[in-house]
């Protein structure tokens, strides 16, 4: 095992050195908190895939495939599927929006009112995100050190928050390029086909697994239905995914980055099926299908690669912790604190150094909440369909009705997220926390409240309309960073 801990302890040692080269970039707050807004496409695609896909993707795609077969795959298939929509659909206006949170959106379409109620509920959910990414880190760390579990959480937990506190989101995004590699490397190019020839190949699988294990609807179709809703439907609105969005060096750039990005998704969503599916010819009694990822590293993959696909894994959960974290620091400082101290900092370059200090500290304090919160809970699964039940039922109606619905007004967002917020947490209440109807009938109730509400109401003032179109045409908002000379030619050679 020497050489499989030489190769993790070379990774976790590079992760801190891209923090620390993050913080002598990251001067100002757009470059903290947006990368200055300048990916390009390659830079863009690899930051978008390595964020939605995570601990859950990866070792828990893979236990899906070991449970059911091939429509194991449904997860992280709608998951590149809502990242598709989002790139397709909506990410040129979202980048043209120049904000840095979604409760900066709604207070841009509906006149300044609608931002802390939907911004608390977006905290709920980032934060929820980032202790269910730090826990999987105890799973990872226990394959590798036999360590206990909260041991494994602080470590892990430790180097996610130094980076992401040292540089902001260059080091995440430095970071997470290094992740995608190490992911793709790791799991499509090395345990895909080992996988398959350990199990016999497919000819074998076949043989030896039911026929169900080879039917793509086999999950079911209102297991596919609900991924649909909370995870395709939650792509296209989470403040961790649009922040990623927001920097991009131009609509251009989202379209087609983001494209790249959910199509690499759909083909990690087969591989992960198709692993597990390997390991359930492998090894039919695991006592849980979440260990089919771990025990089919451990026993199967020779040294050094055990050690690279390792390494994946825990590339795949420290993007999406990192990203959570700095989603869940930036609406907890921008739009929760500063409105409640009502002391909001707009534009101007030396407002933006200032706040560097600030969004930083908010890293911190909400890194090490994380941790804490990671280390006290058991249920990583219910704290997740929490999250997302949150995210969906309360946040989804009035931020697509503001994008797509010109008579969509404040009050009617408000409705929406309070009524479709409390309407999940009571049906949760009666239903149990992992039920399908929570969502379903949250989100009805949420976009019958908007629509009637709305039009109960006063229209949307036509200045702030006004406003609204000349950011969505690209009008406004940040002026252009200045670059050094020659930085774009370099930015468009490597992106």
């Amino acid at each position: 095992m020497a050489v499989d801990y030489a190769v993790i302890v070379v990774y976790l040692a590079g992760m801190l050195a891209m923090g620390w080269w993050g913080m002598r970039r990251a001067k100002s707050k757009s470059e903290f908190l947006v990368a200055g807004r300048r990916l390009g496409p390659f830079m863009y695609s690899g930051t978008m895939a390595a964020i939605v896909l995570g601990g859950a993707s990866t070792i828990g795609g893979v236990g899906l495939g070991y449970q059911y077969g091939l429509s194991g795959a449904w997860m992280v298939f709608t998951i590149g599927l809502g990242l598709l929509a989002l790139s397709v659909f909506f990410s040129a206006r979202i980048a043209r929006l120049k904000v840095y949170t979604v409760s900066e959106m709604l207070d841009l379409r509906y006149g300044g009112r609608a931002g802390l109620i939907s911004g608390i509920v977006m905290w709920a959910y980032t934060l929820m995100l980032a202790v269910t990414s730090t826990i999987a880190y105890a799973t990872i760390f226990d394959v590798l050190f036999d360590m206990n579990r909260t041991v494994a959480i602080v470590l892990g937990g430790t180097i996610v928050v130094a980076y992401s506190t040292l540089g902001g989101m260059w080091s995440i995004t430095l970071t997470d390029m290094v992740q995608f590699v190490v992911k793709t490397i790791g799991v499509l190019l090395l345990l895909l086909p080992i996988a398959v020839i350990k199990a016999g190949g497919f000819g074998e699988m076949k043989a030896k697994l039911p026929t169900e294990y080879f039917d793509p609807l086999g999950i079911g179709g209102e297991t596919i239905f609900t991924y649909v809703l909370i995870y395709t439907f939650g792509m296209l609105i989470g403040q961790d995914i649009w922040q990623r969005v927001f920097t991009a060096r131009s609509d251009r750039v989202a379209r087609l980055g983001g494209t790249v990005a959910g199509t690499y998704c759909l083909v990690y969503a087969v591989a992960g099926a198709v692993i597990g599916t390997a390991a359930k010819v492998m090894y039919p009694k695991l006592p849980t299908a979440d260990a089919a990822f771990a025990t089919i590293v451990k026993d199967e993959l020779p040294v050094g690669v055990r050690g690279l696909v390792l390494a994946a894994a825990l590339a795949a959960v420290m993007s999406t912790s990192s990203g959570a974290l700095i989603a869940c620091a930036t609406v907890a400082n921008n739009d929760i604190w500063s409105r409640l101290k009502g002391a909001v900092t707009r534009g101007g370059d030396s407002a933006e150094h200032d706040e560097v200090k600030g969004n930083r500290a908010f890293i911190l304090i909400m890194g090490i909440a994380v941790i804490l919160i990671a280390i006290a809970l058991n249920n990583v699964v219910e704290a997740l369909t929490v999250a997302y039940n949150l995210l969906v039922g309360g946040l989804l109606v009035p931020i697509l009705g503001g994008l797509l619905w010109r008579r969509g007004t404040a009050a009617g967002a408000l409705a929406a997220v309070a009524v479709g917020g409390l309407a999940v947490i009571g049906l949760m209440a009666g239903y149990g926390i992992l039920a399908n109807e929570p969502v379903y009938y949250g989100l009805l109730a949420s976009l019958a409240v908007y629509v009637v509400v709305s039009l109960a109401t006063k229209p949307t003032d036509a200045a702030v309309l006004l406003a609204w179109r000349e950011r969505l045409a690209g009008r406004g908002g940040e002026a252009e960073p200045e670059r050094e000379p020659g930085e774009r030619v370099t930015e468009v050679a490597a992106g």
